[in-house]
């Protein structure tokens, strides 16, 4: 089933990139699912029963069954199937989907925040009905997170490159808020990503978007007017 393969493979990310040295590190890690899965550590909103229920009807059980499954996954390695952004990765990335004509790209639309095959990532955006022209447009045409934050430097009448450093003054939190927000809703970048450019980490980022949204309809900023 897929969603078992997924949140397997979600989990053992932090084990492949080194950020913890085993299953049993990785059960004390307090930023990942897997240790709430197990029981460990808690998360308000992390749904844990949806999906113990695919490894048995009892907790104790499923968690016997889950970790197993976990443990088998560890030797896979990874797995590209399972990578955001199917159908533009395997047609080379963004750079060759924007070589198509306007007419054949329409075919080749895709979302990295979905992982899997392209067949699966059509079918669920096909199933969601999910509106993604605006941001597949704005990366079709390059745009990126440098760009958005030129939009948002000259709204707060600072550098750009301002945007990228450390600062607890009220304007350059309210423009790094502004700048996740639209790096997240617009972009579609991820959490990580995002925290990986401006020195954030996930949760920090992840405040920083509602923020973002806040000041954004406050003050009614559309990023997409700034761009035309």
């Amino acid at each position: 089933m897929y969603l078992k393969e997924l949140v397997r493979y979600i989990h053992l990310n932090l084990l492949r990139a080194g950020v913890v040295v085993d299953l049993k590190a990785l059960g004390k890690y307090p930023y990942c699912g897997h240790s709430v899965l197990m029981g460990i550590n808690e998360i308000p909103w992390q749904d844990t029963r949806y999906v113990l229920s695919h490894f048995g009807g009892r907790i104790r059980e499923a968690r016997d069954h889950y970790l197993s499954y976990v443990l088998a996954g560890i030797d896979q390695g990874r797995r590209p199937e399972l990578v955001g952004g199917g159908l533009i990765r395997s047609l080379g990335g963004w750079e060759e989907v924007k070589k198509i004509p306007p007419k054949g790209q329409s075919r080749v639309k895709g979302d990295e925040r979905i992982l899997g095959e392209s067949d699966f990532v059509t079918e669920v955006l096909f199933l969601a009905n999910e509106q993604y022209d605006r941001q597949y447009e704005l990366k079709r045409l390059g745009y990126d997170i440098q760009k958005v934050a030129a939009v948002v430097a000259k709204i707060y009448q600072m550098d750009t490159s301002s945007l990228f450093s450390k600062g607890r003054q009220k304007t350059k939190v309210e423009a790094r808020s502004l700048l996740c927000y639209w790096a997240a809703r617009e972009l579609g970048m991820s959490l990580t990503d995002i925290g990986r450019h401006l020195g954030m980490s996930s949760p920090g980022v992840g405040y920083a978007v509602e923020r973002g949204e806040i000041i954004a309809r406050k003050n009614n900023y559309q990023m997409i007017d700034k761009l035309s």
